[in-house]
Formats: structure tokens, sequence, C-alpha cells
């Protein structure tokens, strides 16, 4: 069976760790696949690892960017336009609740868009 993949974006390599132990307690099916901190793992976003990540946790039914902080969007985004993969959507909405809403609606076999449209909706 094939889910919707998660990508946590996050300054800091500790933040998304604990968001996908937390994850983890309940959904371990889904893919989720971490790009915490820079390059050499110090404060900040590195493009390099969200494309890395979004290959890990892409499927046939797609892949969604969660991220803290604004310059996170940014770099998500330019992982984005560069990537040779489809169906790749940014959220919206809190990092550990989102993250853990996403996971559970994936979880339930959902698509790519309704996994957005909970998310859109709960926050």
């Amino acid at each position: 069976m094939s889910y919707v993949g998660i990508v946590l974006i996050s300054h800091s390599p500790k933040v998304v760790e604990g968001i996908k132990d937390i994850i983890r307690q309940v959904i371990h099916d889904v893919p989720i696949e971490l790009a915490g901190g820079t390059d050499e793992n110090e404060i900040g976003t590195s493009i390099e690892k969200i494309q890395v990540a979004i290959d890990k946790a892409y499927s046939e039914k797609g892949v969604l960017l969660m991220y803290d902080l604004g310059s996170a969007k940014m770099n998500a985004e330019m992982a984005i336009e560069m990537s040779e993969k489809d169906n790749i959507k940014i959220v919206e909405a809190p990092l550990l609740e989102g993250s853990y809403v996403a996971a559970v609606e994936s979880g339930m076999n959902k698509s790519l868009d309704e996994v957005v449209k909970a998310l859109e909706k709960g926050f």
C-alpha cells in the first residue's frame, strides 16, 4: 500500500527528530523523512537535505512538506522547483500538530489533496 509521504523541515535537527518520535508512537507505515538543520547540522535549513528527504518520502501518492519558520518555506519552495517530481505540496500548519494530523490522514490511505484539505480545515 502506498501512502502520502511527509517531510518535516525545521531549523533544528532535534525538533524534527522529536516530532517523528511522537508520530511513530501511533503511525508506523507512513513514510516520514527529516530535513532538520544545515548540512553541518547547525541551526538553519538546507535545500539539499530537503531534496534528499523528498526523494526518500516520495510515493505515487506524493509528498507533503511541513516546515517551522519562513526561511524553511522558502528553501522548501526552491527544493520543489528543482525537483523533477510532481505531486509535492507545502502546507501552512503548526509543525507538530499539523505533521501528526497529516500522518494520521495519510495512514487512512487518503490522497495528497485530502490530507491538505484536512490540515487547512483543522488549522
